[in-house]
């Protein structure tokens, strides 16, 4: 699965054209590396995404196949880290 798939997925954030935007704009990170919108995840990976005003880090659980429910979509991962301000 893709990693802009998977954020959206997964709820963390909320369309897909904002996950592949945030990728471009290097906000995102996939095991410390800048990560492109076409790049694959895999379970046990770490993403870090910055935000406006906090930065979070989670890894993944699992990667989903098909639709995901919105009760669901927490279960793809675990916060390991928040931040108030983005590095």
């Amino acid at each position: 699965m893709r990693i802009d798939q998977f954020l959206s997925s997964s709820r963390l954030i909320r369309r897909r054209v904002e996950a592949k935007r945030a990728c471009e704009e290097g906000l995102v990170f996939l095991d410390g590396r800048r990560a492109k919108p076409g790049d694959r995840v895999k379970s046990g990976q770490i993403v870090s995404i910055r935000f406006w005003d906090h930065q979070i880090a989670v890894r993944i659980l699992e990667i989903p196949q098909g639709n995901v429910s919105r009760k669901r979509a927490h279960t793809l991962y675990s916060l390991i880290g928040k931040g108030d301000e983005p590095a």
